[in-house]
């Protein structure tokens, strides 16, 4: 089995699109292992492993930003392991700022619902009421 891939045998593994895979080696978390004479990508093992970790690490809400220095932190093993706990801990805090944001939109959708009976003319509507009332 040939271990080189071009873009498009490497994007098909991965169920991705050739130009996803052109826009993580812009970004520069991915890169060809080496090209061909006519010049087309070929990409090694360790591009397919490097795909799978860009795609759980987005699945847990990390940006490419953080991917990309994830991905750099990994190639330096020797570092302290500290700083991808940083990262991890900045992403948690992320998410609970956006989970205190939601439980808010949460709380004043309910109130805005509990004042409509759920039947009635529109033009009484308390809950169009509510959103028209600071119009100026």
């Amino acid at each position: 089995m040939n271990e080189w891939l071009t873009i498009g045998a490497l994007a098909r593994g991965e169920r991705l699109a050739p130009e996803t895979l052109r826009h993580y080696e812009r970004l520069g978390l991915i890169e060809p292992s080496r090209r061909t004479p006519s010049n087309y990508r070929l990409y090694g093992p360790e591009a397919a492993r490097r795909l799978r970790f860009i795609r759980r690490a987005q699945a847990l809400g990390f940006s490419l930003a953080e991917i990309r220095e994830l991905l750099s932190l990994h190639a330096r093993s020797e570092e302290d392991m500290g700083s991808v706990k940083t990262i991890v801990e900045r992403r948690v805090a992320d998410i609970e700022e956006r989970i205190r944001d939601l439980e808010q939109l949460r709380a004043g959708l309910r109130a805005l619902s509990d004042l409509c009976p759920g039947h009635g003319p529109l033009g009484e509507c308390p809950i169009l009421a509510a959103l028209l009332e600071n119009d100026t």
